[in-house]
Formats: C-alpha cells, sequence, structure tokens
C-alpha cells in the first residue's frame, strides 16, 4: 500500500503471480496498491481491461469498509484517487490533532475535507506555543455538530475561546481538558450553553487554580445531564462543588488530588437526599469520617476507590459497609496508617454479600478478618492483596480453599513463600490467572511446578534475583520424585551444600512466616547410586521460567 508501481505489472500480459496479486488487493481494500505517473497523479488499481472494478461499489459501502480499517491503513487507502479520498474524509468521525499555534493557516482545508467530525481531540506538547483563541472559533464553527472534545495543553486558549466552543457547539456530550489556562468564566459558558452535557473531565486547569479564591462554577443547564464529573489535581477543586451538589443525576464522581476540605461537599450531595451516585474515587483527598459516612448514605452506591486518605479510619468504613449493600467493587489504599483494620474489613465481609472485586494495599488485616472475607464474599472473583506486613501463607491458603468464584489474584510485598503458593494446586478451581510482585521467598520453581499441575491457569512471577549458589544434585534424577510420587517444591528440603550434604525431608513446613528463612529457599540435594554432580543454579526466573546448567 502506498508503494509505486509500474504500469507494466498491471496490464493485460502479466504473470500468473501478478494477477493472483491482482484479485487479492480487490478482496481487501486495505491491500490496495496505487501507483504515480509522471505527472505525480495518484491512481486506483487497473486491471487487465482497463476497467476501475472499485467504481461499482456505493460510496455508502466504501465508508463502511474504511471504518473498518485500521487507522493507518485508512490514510493509505485515501491516497489511492480522488474518490477514495473524498469518501474516507467524509466518513470520519473521529479526528485527533496535533493543536500547534501554525495550524490556523490549514484549518479550513482540514474541515472541508473532515466535514464529518463529531469526537476532536486537540493536543499540544510544553514546548510549543498552542492554538489560540481564535483557532479555536473557527474549529467551532466548522464542527457544530461535536459531541466530545478533548483539550490537551492549549495553554493560549482563554475563556473566550471557550465561550465560542460553548455557543457553537451545543450538542457536547462529553468534555476532557488538561492543563488548559482558561478559568472559571470559560467553564461556566460551557456549563450553560451545553445541556446535553454527559461527562466533564478536568485536570490541572490553570485558570482556575490561579488566586486564593476561585469563582464557583456551575451548576449550570449541564447539571440536569451530568452523569460523570472527574477532578484531578486542582488547587481550588472545591470551586466545582455548586456542579457536583446541583448534578441530580449525577452517576460518577472521581475526585483525584485535589486540595481543600471534601467532607461538606460530600454531606451536601447526601443531604440532598436524591443521590443516584453509583461510582466514586477518592484519592489523597482532606477527608475523613464526616466525608465517608456521608458516602455511605448513597445506598445505590456499587464501586468505590478509598486511597491515602489518611483520616479515614474503620468507623467510616462500617458505615459504608452496613448501608452500601449493593457494593461489586472496593479499593482501599490505607498507606500503611493502620487506621483500617479488621473491624472496617469483617463489616466488609458481613454485609457486602455482592463485592466481585476487592483490593486491599497498605493494610495489615489478620487471619481473622481476611477468613471472613474468604468465606463470606462467595461471589469474589478478582483480588489483589498488596503490601501488607501480615498476610502469609496460612491466609493464602485459607483463600485457595474457601474462594471458589475467584478468577484473578495478585500478591505484592507479602510475607508469602512456596507453601502458600502451591496452594492454588488445588484450590480455586476457576482461577484464571495469578500474579506474584516482590515477594522474595517465592521461587520460580513454584510457579512451574503450578503451571504443570494447571496448565490452563496463567501465573505471572516477578521476584527479585538471588545470588548463584552451587549444590550437589544427583545424575539420576530431576528432583522433584521419589518413589514415583511427586512433591511440590516446598516439600523439597536440603541442607546448603557448603554445609556436607543433606537429605530429603518430606515435612509440610511451618505455616507461621515470621520464622522463614529469607534466603535462598531451593536449596536441593538428591542422593542417588550413580555418585553426585555439581549442579550450578543461577537466577531462576527470568520472565519464562527457571533454568539450571549442570557443569
Amino acid at each position: 500500500m502506498g508503494q509505486s508501481a509500474s504500469a507494466h505489472e498491471y496490464s493485460s500480459g502479466g504473470s500468473s503471480s501478478s494477477s493472483t496479486h491482482h484479485r487479492s488487493i480487490t478482496a481487501n481494500l486495505s491491500d490496495a496498491v496505487s501507483f504515480t505517473d509522471g505527472n505525480d497523479q495518484i491512481h486506483p488499481v487497473i486491471f487487465g481491461d482497463n476497467q476501475d472494478y472499485t467504481s461499482e461499489i456505493p460510496d455508502e459501502c466504501l465508508a463502511l469498509i474504511f471504518q473498518s480499517l485500521s487507522s493507518g491503513d485508512r490514510k493509505r487507502c485515501s491516497l489511492v484517487c480522488r474518490r477514495w479520498l473524498l469518501v474516507e474524509g467524509q466518513s470520519r468521525e473521529r479526528l485527533s490533532l496535533n493543536a500547534v499555534a501554525d495550524i490556523y493557516s490549514q484549518i479550513p482545508a482540514i474541515f472541508s475535507r473532515f466535514d464529518s467530525v463529531t469526537k476532536l481531540a486537540l493536543r499540544c506538547d510544553r514546548k510549543s506555543s498552542s492554538i489560540d483563541d481564535e483557532a479555536l472559533a473557527l474549529i467551532s464553527l466548522r464542527c457544530r455538530n461535536l459531541t466530545r472534545l478533548k483539550l490537551r495543553g492549549c495553554r493560549q486558549v482563554t475563556d473566550l475561546g471557550m465561550a465560542f466552543i460553548a455557543k457553537n457547539c451545543k450538542v457536547l456530550k462529553k468534555f476532557s481538558c488538561g492543563s488548559c489556562t482558561f478559568g472559571a468564566e470559560g467553564m461556566n459558558a460551557l456549563l450553560d450553553h451545553c445541556s446535553s452535557l454527559e461527562e466533564l473531565s478536568v485536570k490541572r486547569l490553570r485558570g482556575v487554580n490561579d488566586g486564593v479564591v476561585a469563582a464557583p462554577i456551575g451548576p449550570g443547564a449541564a447539571a440536569s445531564s451530568l452523569k460523570s464529573i472527574c477532578l484531578k489535581e486542582l488547587y481550588n477543586g472545591l470551586s466545582f462543588g455548586p456542579l457536583i451538589i446541583g448534578s441530580k443525576n449525577l452517576k460518577t464522581l472521581k475526585l483525584l488530588r485535589c486540595l481543600g476540605d471534601w467532607d461538606r461537599i460530600l454531606e451536601a450531595v447526601a443531604d440532598r437526599g436524591d443521590s443516584n451516585l453509583v461510582e466514586i474515587h477518592l484519592e489523597r483527598l482532606q477527608l475523613s469520617d464526616i466525608g465517608l459516612t456521608a458516602v455511605s448514605k448513597c445506598s445505590q452506591l456499587e464501586i468505590l476507590h478509598l486511597v491515602k486518605a489518611l483520616d479515614c479510619t474503620n468507623l467510616g468504613l462500617v458505615a459504608v459497609a452496613e448501608h452500601c449493600k449493593l457494593l461489586r467493587k472496593l479499593h482501599i489504599d490505607g498507606w500503611r496508617s493502620n487506621r483500617i483494620g479488621d473491624e472496617g474489613l469483617i463489616a466488609i465481609a458481613k454485609n457486602s454479600v455482592n463485592l466481585q472485586e476487592f483490593v486491599l494495599m497498605g493494610l495489615n488485616p489478620s487471619s481473622v478478618s481476611m477468613s471472613a472475607i474468604a468465606s463470606n464474599c462467595k461471589k469474589l472473583e478478582r483480588l489483589a492483596l498488596c503490601g501488607s506486613e501480615t498476610i502469609g501463607d496460612a491466609e493464602i491458603s485459607y483463600i485457595a480453599k474457601k474462594c471458589v468464584a475467584l478468577r484473578k489474584l495478585c500478591i505484592k510485598g507479602c510475607h508469602v513463600s512456596d507453601q502458600g503458593i502451591e496452594a492454588f494446586a488445588w484450590g480455586c478451581p476457576n482461577l484464571v490467572k495469578i500474579k506474584v510482585k516482590k515477594c522474595r521467598e517465592v521461587t520460580s520453581e513454584v510457579a512451574d511446578w503450578l503451571r504443570a499441575r494447571r496448565r490452563s491457569l496463567t501465573v505471572s512471577l516477578d521476584v527479585e534475583e538471588t545470588e548463584v549458589e552451587t549444590v550437589e544434585v544427583s545424575a539420576s534424577d530431576a528432583g522433584e520424585q521419589e518413589d514415583g510420587v511427586e512433591y511440590p517444591p516446598s516439600v523439597i528440603r536440603v541442607a546448603n551444600a557448603g554445609g556436607g550434604g543433606g537429605a530429603v525431608d518430606a515435612g509440610v513446613p511451618s505455616s507461621n512466616h515470621a520464622g522463614r528463612s529469607s534466603g535462598f529457599k531451593s536449596r536441593i540435594s538428591f542422593f542417588g547410586g550413580r555418585g553426585l554432580v555439581a549442579c550450578t543454579f543461577g537466577r531462576w526466573l527470568n520472565g519464562n521460567g527457571g533454568s539450571n546448567t549442570v557443569s
């Protein structure tokens, strides 16, 4: 595609291979070939009878074919002939432009060709000067049917440019901006005129951030239609309070790293008494149990992310558990503050019978709360345990035994060893993927063993590199079978070769993770009738499983 070709390749006297090539071209437009004549004119493929069979394809069908192609193939196909160029442009609904200042002179030509665009993204990097109000006004006049608009790094756009967008693109349904410089006036213009707006995402809005006190934003005419609001990294995010409180049909609210006391905003939403919120994300906010208790009044809540809110405790989490009975997804990052523990987690286990996804980060639950979660959350399909100092083999084994619906499991930075991972050879019958990361006592050997036991299970293991050690190994045995019985890796225990040899210990190690050695776990020595040879083990995990080399 896009390659130049001489005219004789398409003549009637071509070879059979050439004819086959012609048929393949007509079968798939993405494989179309064009050639350039002496006048630099692009022509479609012509067959031996000098007839262009693609001309019989209606424009509507041709447009549908273009829509099924990848972005690259679509661009190349548009260069085949003038008709394809025209049809491709008129059928394109999504367009992304490098919104630098120099693009202004090209805007009429661009949107004359792409006159049906409904989804537009304008991006500019930090080192370049972006389009200004005049360019944005020209775009808004050319794209009155826009339903989605994304602005990234358009620092030369002010409130005036946003006013043009608001007045000319009144059917907008989704608006997103990041690292822009317009302020409250431009945002209010958008909310006042775009009464069909459903999704609003604002990140690092410099105009709102400037100054100590920002003008209030919203509610505006869009408040009745808004279903999703996402605010991220705003100094004056509280200025969006009137919009949040006034959006009665809001389904999703995401507040991420925005300064200010958010308790009163959430209380105002809860006091309204008609909240339809289904999804709430709260990350690194000034938020206490007061705000979390307000969240608990959202009886329709199904998804809650509570990330690094240091003033939230068991009290707030218990309130959420007792009142939000429809919770399906719950993410908690306690940031190792130890303010959320067994009390809150047991309340979740008792009340959240519909829980399907549970992520615990920076928490130190005991075996009591973990067993309650495993026993009561029968619908749990996805579980992540990260950065916990109290989760060990006993807790993991209980999860393997009780979480029969579990499909995906992630364990990161916990005191888990091979013994805990071995439990999944028999437990969690619906498990399709297990990921273990930064668990020093889990070796690649158990990952290989688990893959062999459950071939349909994807095992992803990421451990720190271990030192190379030399141990004694029998030349007659691979080391995992004795008397016809296959032992799991944790059962095979051998003393270090430097300590004078050792013997196989078939006893299952204790589940007390505090007493386990943190050194190299898989030192193996087997005795056979053919003598001993030296075997050097390097790093077992290299991304594809373990390996050993006999020297």
